[in-house]
């Protein structure tokens, strides 16, 4: 589908930091540029909300990035790492984003997921059956085929990764 923006849309962005997180890491060595990633996730139009999905340690190191993606108007949404008998770890978020996309298209025209999970594609199905264009920020190398085809746009943040990521 061409671009279809203007600046009167209105755009509610949602960020699996975790995702993209891991992504910038593996592939570039880097921490994405999160204030980069929204400036492109919005595009021009109109933010009227954007959420970040980020999970908290006990140790709390990671306070500085929550304050500082808060700092960029972003909402975030924290969640303990769960730690399980044998040192298995988890942490996601996919049906707390997935709700609140849902919850949020009521007041928006455009939707973006900032994240290359393949299990978003019944959520951007969804989302375009309500008739909201649904645009997916990743980085394309570590991102879903089948969710790149499923959306009206795929930004990928691998192409330009001087905007996108800091070097450690």
């Amino acid at each position: 589908m061409p671009d279809i923006k203007h600046k009167n849309q209105r755009v509610a962005v949602f960020i699996d930091a975790q995702n993209l997180y891991h992504s910038a890491r593996s592939l570039f060595g880097g921490r994405v540029n999160f204030k980069n990633l929204l400036a492109a996730a919005v595009g021009g139009r109109q933010l009227i909300r954007a959420f970040g999905y980020v999970i908290s340690t006990k140790t709390g190191e990671e306070k500085p990035f929550f304050e500082a993606l808060i700092k960029l108007g972003i909402e975030t949404r924290e969640k303990e790492l769960q730690e399980f008998f044998g040192g298995a770890k988890k942490a996601d978020w996919d049906v707390g984003l997935a709700v609140d996309a849902i919850r949020t298209a009521e007041i928006v025209d455009t939707v973006v997921i900032a994240s290359g999970d393949g299990d978003f594609i019944p959520l951007v199905e969804y989302l375009k059956n309500q008739g909201r264009r649904v645009e997916v920020i990743a980085f394309g190398r570590s991102s879903s085929g089948k969710l790149k085809e499923a959306v009206d746009e795929f930004i990928d943040l691998g192409e330009e990764p001087g905007k996108y990521i800091i070097k450690k």
